[in-house]
């Protein structure tokens, strides 16, 4: 890349085994065409430096890297863009882009899945757009996308809303919320949980769902381990909870 004009801002594709006891061999989930790339880049923007190395390290198994672990340029996103977000906007990452304007392309990795999508990182889409700086998705796994098309509810028309309430009595609100929009609508209605919460949500969704809404929950995906299954709540209401309480998870309801 020459150093007059800017590098690009690729957005790579973690696995989805992020905090999963196993993981599924990089060249199933990952083309090749974005472990090429992704071994190239020397310069990264991340949502953690730690798991960002631990993908890096597994790229270097299949394609070695250009530049050693130790001397790959990673920079994190403040810590405050981790737990509240950045995707509506009030955080500058234009900064972050430095190496983007001096000639480097430029890596947005998160710690699983694709950047910017339930995850950190449109802050740092919306300063390359502004710096004039090409983005460039590249293709990888997407938990929503999976977990949708194998569920059977609607994908005409469906939306992400992000996580529920952590207080009881909200959540359960929020659910009812969420459900009454499916039936009337027909829009399918996904969200999703962090680890260790799986028991507390999946306990919340068969009290305040009625019996003849459909659910999904998807888990695990791309694991041999994975698991996607759809039956209406009072199906789902004679049977133990079906995901791992440490088990990354996504769940869609709808008519």
């Amino acid at each position: 890349m020459s150093r007059g004009s800017p590098g690009r801002l690729y957005l790579v594709p973690a696995p989805l085994d992020f905090g999963c006891a196993a993981q599924a061999p990089l060249q199933q989930v990952l083309p090749a065409g974005t472990i090429d790339v992704a071994a190239r880049l020397t310069h990264w923007v991340c949502e953690n430096a730690k798991s960002a190395r631990a993908v890096l390290k597994r790229v270097d198994e299949v394609q070695p890297l250009a530049a050693p672990l130790r001397e790959q340029a990673i920079v994190e996103l403040p810590r405050d863009v981790h737990k509240k977000g950045d995707h509506q906007g009030g955080f500058d990452a234009r900064p972050l882009l430095a190496p983007a304007l001096q000639g480097h392309d430029v890596g947005l990795l998160s710690e699983a899945g694709m950047p910017a999508v339930a995850d950190p990182g449109a802050s740092v889409v919306r300063a390359a757009h502004q710096l004039g700086v090409e983005v460039v998705p590249l293709v990888g796994p997407a938990a929503l996308l999976l977990a949708l098309s194998a569920s059977g509810l609607n994908g005409q028309n469906f939306a992400f809303v992000g996580y529920l309430p952590q207080e009881a009595a909200a959540r359960s609100q929020r659910v009812r919320e969420l459900e009454a929009l499916a039936l009337r609508t027909g829009q399918t209605q996904m969200f999703i949980e962090t680890p260790y919460r799986n028991l507390a949500v999946w306990d919340a969704l068969l009290k305040a769902l009625q019996p003849a809404t459909r659910l999904c929950v998807a888990s695990g995906l791309t694991l041999p381990q994975a698991r996607i299954r759809t039956l209406p709540v009072s199906a789902w209401r004679q049977q133990p909870a079906p995901v791992a309480n440490d088990t990354p998870a996504v769940y869609a309801i709808g008519r």
